[in-house]
């Protein structure tokens, strides 16, 4: 079978919701509900916030900063983060996750946003010991289950601009990261582009599009994640992404 795009998945999607005679309906409490996408490739981006690059002393990128999160770091809604042993400064980052619809390769910023089939909320959780320590990212990027993904996507066409969007995370009900995709260096048609001129972007591939400021290394004191904590990514137009946090038995 070959790669499903976008517009099937819409179509595919229209038809499980429509209502059928005598369906059977479950409450949210019954419901576990997996990650809404198994990405072949996530790409991500680096200091794309104006404010979180000033919270952490640096110039703004004069191109998109990439690096690769693992697919085997996925997490769904409502599954647990899981600490290793091995790390002892785990950093939460809210993010706009871009869900490729259409393949995309060397498309121009103009034709961009063609190629999304939705959006949905990331949670770019971040072992910086480990990120810090190995001098490239992608291990303390990586963990396992260092990438929660959902509620669910949010077709392209119910977020008409996704530059005008609040993005916030709370830590145990505080709002720790409170900002807008207005913020962002380098808006989502110009990653996809800047993306796709050397590296083809597939249906179902992620991109992540950088964290605001309020990450938990920057703060004074720090605040990192701890077994017992629940931690969620808010974006408005899409929902909420909740996780709890425990270490790894």
């Amino acid at each position: 079978m070959g790669i499903v795009e976008g517009e099937q998945v819409r179509e595919a999607g229209s038809s499980l919701l429509a209502p059928s005679p005598g369906e059977r309906t479950w409450p949210w409490s019954e419901v576990r509900l997996l990650p809404p996408v198994r990405p072949a490739s996530i790409v991500c981006v680096g200091l794309n916030y104006r404010d979180h690059a000033a919270e952490s002393g640096v110039d703004l990128p004069a191109a998109p900063l990439l690096f690769a999160k693992l697919p085997s770091s996925v997490a769904g809604p409502g599954e647990d983060i899981v600490i290793p042993s091995i790390t002892q400064q785990v950093d939460y980052e809210a993010e706009l996750g871009v869900v490729i619809g259409r393949a995309a390769r060397a498309v121009s910023v103009s034709d961009a946003l063609a190629h999304v089939l939705g959006y949905t909320c990331v949670n770019d959780v971040s072992a910086r010991d480990l990120q810090f320590a190995d001098g490239q990212w992608i291990r303390g990027k990586s963990l396992d289950t260092f990438c929660p993904i959902g509620p669910w996507i949010v077709t392209a066409d119910e977020i008409p601009d996704p530059q005008a969007l609040g993005i916030r995370c709370l830590v145990n009900g505080e709002a720790l990261q409170d900002s807008s995709t207005s913020q962002m260096v380098f808006g989502v048609a110009e990653l996809i582009s800047y993306i796709s001129q050397g590296i083809t972007l597939q249906p179902g591939d992620v991109i992540a599009t950088g964290t605001p400021a309020g990450v938990g290394f920057a703060r004074t004191p720090p605040v990192f994640l701890h077994p017992g904590d629940t931690v969620t990514v808010s974006i408005d137009g899409i929902g909420e992404l909740s996780n709890g946090v425990r270490a790894r038995s």
